[in-house]
């Protein structure tokens, strides 16, 4: 089963949309588990501090190494990847969704602040993972995305296996567009090929408008192509 476990600051913020919706019914079938960790049980005196200044001087506060990795090391020792959410981190794709979803499960610090000390990033063996180019004020939701793309996958939580197969990205190209009734919506007409009960025609299609859509888009996914 995989099994996410989630270090942060706002442990309510968990399961959020992940008990909601496909994630939720999977949650509630048993087919997948979640645990959100209060990192601040490990926070230090009476107020449970959990950050500090900047060496060096700068604006804002540094997560602790010591704290961190006190709450990291209270997670019983597993085989899951520990995972830090971090813009800086490396760029979340579907083969990496799909990769984890197939494993045990994963353990992921949702940082707050400027972000944690370096030291326990080395010392704990974090994997920075980042879900694009701008900046939140936590990692809490940008850990729910990448579960919600992990648990999606996992065996048995979409209605059909083929369900996800050509969405985009699994083939290295956008998805095509889809269609559905009316027929006819404010003038524009479902594709003839869709309705013409051809399967090779409509594969054809639907390969064409995947590979026009790539190039448009996302021309670094289809060179080559």
């Amino acid at each position: 089963m995989f099994a996410a476990t989630a270090l942060t600051l706002f442990p309510q913020m968990f399961p959020g949309p992940l008990g909601l919706s496909l994630a939720g019914d999977a949650l509630r079938r048993g087919l997948w588990s979640l645990e959100a960790i209060d990192i601040r049980d490990h926070g230090l005196g009476r107020h449970r501090s959990v950050d500090d200044t900047p060496a060096g001087g700068g604006p804002g506060m540094v997560m602790r190494a010591d704290v961190l990795a006190a709450s990291l090391d209270a997670v019983a020792p597993d085989p899951r990847p520990r995972l830090i959410m971090s813009p800086r981190g490396r760029p979340l794709t579907q083969a990496m969704a799909r990769g984890w979803a197939a494993g045990p499960g994963l353990v992921i610090v949702c940082p707050r602040f400027e972000g944690v000390d370096e030291r326990v990033i080395e010392a704990r063996s974090l994997i920075e993972v980042s879900i694009g180019d701008y900046i939140l004020s936590g990692g809490e939701i940008a850990a729910m995305a990448l579960l919600d793309a992990c648990v999606r996958l996992v065996p048995g939580v979409m209605g059909a296996a083929e369900s996800g197969a050509e969405e985009s990205f699994e083939n290295g190209r956008l998805e095509y567009p889809h269609y559905t009734r009316p027929r006819a919506f404010e003038g524009r007409e479902i594709p003839e090929a869709l309705l013409s009960g051809d399967h090779a025609r409509i594969a054809r299609w639907r390969a064409e408008q995947s590979l026009e859509l790539t190039r448009a888009r996302r021309p670094d996914l289809a060179q080559g192509e």
